[in-house]
């Protein structure tokens, strides 16, 4: 390998598929209900954390951001083994993730003189930063140096988009996303939020009445963000992902992949789902699902 490639688990890779791509994993921690923090993916599995909000309903999990320590243990492998370093962060506006692996870098330097090391604010979260570290990898198994995959990927962050919808208005509430009066109303008219990303930052993309509903106008508006911008998926990498409910999710990305060929579009090749983490997840409660997409690197 040119470089090695390292990122936090907000990435919503999993274990099991980051250890696949030969990437190395920095957890966030995650508590409910008590000051028991456990690393994302590592103590517990992203699935038993969502099971235990779904058993707690009412009790608001936590989160707390990878150390300098802890980025530091990622990369004093291969800084030993002389292998430049790749590390890709969540968004810095929503986690000091970031800071941390850049204070981590700065004392890599002092053990290792001549190591040579990146560290990218991605400025993207969940699925899209997902996207974003597959793209990394498939860079680095092409042969690109670190520097040659840098430049590649640094358009790359300005072409994400997410679409999705959240089961439960209290979470929203709590993480300050929306007001008390606002989640109240919106639970007694049973009313669900349809919420984006892009350009960095989340964005309300309307409401829709009830969860069947909702999950229709996330395709909706998914099919007419394509059509809009003329985007064919061949140029890009699509993700759906979900929270604790496979089985809705198997629907969901169905009708998606439906939708697409009923549009003259291809079915994406895509490899496996994304179960979103609790970094993103104590924000929306267990009951995320959507769809999102980030254009490929074009390397000349």
């Amino acid at each position: 390998m040119k470089f090695h490639i390292v990122s936090d688990s907000s990435c919503d890779l999993g274990r099991e598929e980051m250890a696949r791509l030969g990437v190395t994993m920095v957890s966030f921690y995650a508590a409910i209900g008590d000051e028991v923090y456990y690393r994302e993916e590592q103590d517990i599995s992203t699935h038993q954390f969502y099971q235990m909000m779904a058993d707690r309903p009412g009790v608001f999990p936590k989160t707390s951001m990878p150390t300098m320590d802890d980025y530091l243990e990622a990369f004093r492998p291969p800084a030993a083994a002389g292998t430049p370093i790749l590390c890709i962060c969540l968004n810095s506006r929503f986690s000091g993730s970031y800071q941390s692996a850049l204070n981590a870098a700065e004392e890599l330097k002092e053990e290792f003189p001549q190591v040579e090391i990146q560290v990218l604010d991605s400025t993207l979260a969940t699925v899209l930063q997902g996207l974003f570290v597959e793209e990394a990898a498939e860079l680095r198994d092409r042969g690109l140096t670190l520097e040659e995959a840098v430049e590649a990927l640094r358009p790359l962050p300005a072409t994400g988009r997410i679409f999705f919808t959240t089961n439960d208005l209290e979470y929203l509430r709590h993480g300050g996303r929306i007001g008390r009066a606002a989640a109240a109303t919106g639970t007694l008219l049973k009313v669900k939020p349809l919420i984006g990303y892009k350009d960095a930052e989340l964005i309300s993309d309307g409401i829709a009445q009830g969860r069947k509903k909702s999950l229709v106008k996330v395709r909706e508006l998914f099919f007419r963000y394509l059509q809009r911008e003329e985007i064919q998926l061949q140029d890009y990498r699509l993700a759906t992902g979900f929270g604790l409910d496979r089985e809705e999710h198997q629907a969901f990305a169905q009708a998606v992949y439906d939708g697409l060929l009923e549009r003259g579009q291809d079915r994406p090749d895509i490899k496996h789902p994304y179960q979103i983490g609790v970094t993103i997840g104590v924000h929306t409660g267990p009951g995320p699902i959507g769809v999102g997409l980030l254009r490929r690197a074009t390397v000349t």
